[in-house]
């Protein structure tokens, strides 16, 4: 009988996303997603699964410092205005000072 020579594992795929703040690419995990909806508002997805346009968000906080001082990046990202309302909720999700 002819032994077959066994393949070695090939490396698992990792995702790769964009903070469309830093514009730095990580492990699509590492980010959140923000998601304008089709119903219209814009909110945080933390499965990374829902319908509608989404944009990363790095967990550094200059970069959500950033979005809740001027929406425009956010407008930009999504391609709508994003009300103030939704950027509030959006800033309730922000990580805390120690994460980097």
């Amino acid at each position: 009988m002819s032994k077959k020579k066994k393949q070695p594992a090939r490396p698992k795929h990792v995702p790769q996303r964009t903070c469309f703040v830093c514009r730095e690419k990580r492990d699509k995990r590492q980010l959140t997603r923000l998601v304008r909806t089709p119903e219209g508002p814009v909110v945080v997805d933390p499965t990374g699964k829902q319908n509608g346009r989404g944009a990363y968000l790095c967990e550094n906080l200059a970069c959500w410092e950033k979005v809740a001082a001027n929406g425009r990046l956010l407008n930009q990202a999504l391609k709508t205005e994003v009300s103030a309302e939704d950027l509030a909720a959006i800033a309730t999700h922000r990580p805390e000072e120690g994460k980097r």
